[in-house]
């Protein structure tokens, strides 16, 4: 049973960073953004979903919680754009006290490491740990924020949908490309290619969100890539 899984988890991970570079390579609001979009969400969702059970089924507790986040991460910036101007569903209430529960997993686990018992995530670093936790935090407050404002409308709309994927998308490649070296030829390990590979997502994810909330000719467009993103949720 394990083996299919493990196939399935490697084949959505490999569909899912290049639907990743596809989807944020085509214009905003375009029919291929949205399928290319729809592919990279279905796939990292299974690569989330099945990492987490086959890390449980290993007893790894760093990837158990990884899998798990990645998958709010994305299910998140996927709901963002589903919902109308400033709507919020009634699953939305759930998504702050999981950010919550995930940030305070990974900061006791941070201070656990720091205080050095190092029965959980004996390879980890306590600022990993604390740099994920205070992300999950922060996620958490920004659904508090959205919840309480009746939702989220225009370029902090927008903003939310792209940081969220970005990120996601960030942790897949960089699972890949520099947690799983093995699997290249051995002249292209540890190479400058793979890092930047690795850390392409964010790179993009700074590069569009500047452009999104703060370049003049992108907020002339703003009204119109709005309505080509989210069709029909106004």
């Amino acid at each position: 049973m394990r083996f299919p899984l493990l196939v399935l988890h490697v084949s959505a991970g490999i569909l899912a960073m290049l639907a990743g570079a596809f989807a944020i390579s085509f214009r905003k609001g375009s029919q291929r953004h949205r399928t290319t979009g729809n592919m990279f969400v279905i796939c990292m969702l299974i690569v989330s979903a099945v990492g987490a059970w086959l890390a449980f089924r290993k007893s790894e507790a760093d990837n158990v919680l990884g899998g798990i986040f990645t998958f709010y991460l994305i299910a998140t910036a996927w709901a963002t754009a589903k919902h109308g101007e400033a709507e919020i569903w009634t699953l939305d209430w759930a998504t702050p006290p999981a950010a919550l529960a995930v940030a305070a997993i990974w900061f006791f686990w941070g201070i656990e490491v720091t205080r050095g018992r190092m029965a959980v995530g004996a390879q980890s670093s306590a600022g990993g740990y604390f740099f994920f936790g205070v992300l999950a935090l922060l996620c958490a407050a920004g659904d508090v924020r959205m919840l309480f404002r009746g939702g989220v409308s225009g370029r902090q709309r927008l903003s939310r949908h792209l940081w969220r994927m970005c990120f996601g998308w960030f942790v897949a490649t960089i699972s890949f490309f520099l947690g799983q070296q093995q699997v290249f030829p051995h002249w292209l390990q540890g190479s400058t290619v793979l890092v930047v590979l690795a850390f392409l997502p964010l790179l993009l994810l700074f590069f569009w969100l500047a452009r999104v909330r703060f370049a003049s000719a992108y907020r002339q467009q703003q009204v119109q890539s709005d309505a080509d993103l989210f069709p029909g949720r106004r």
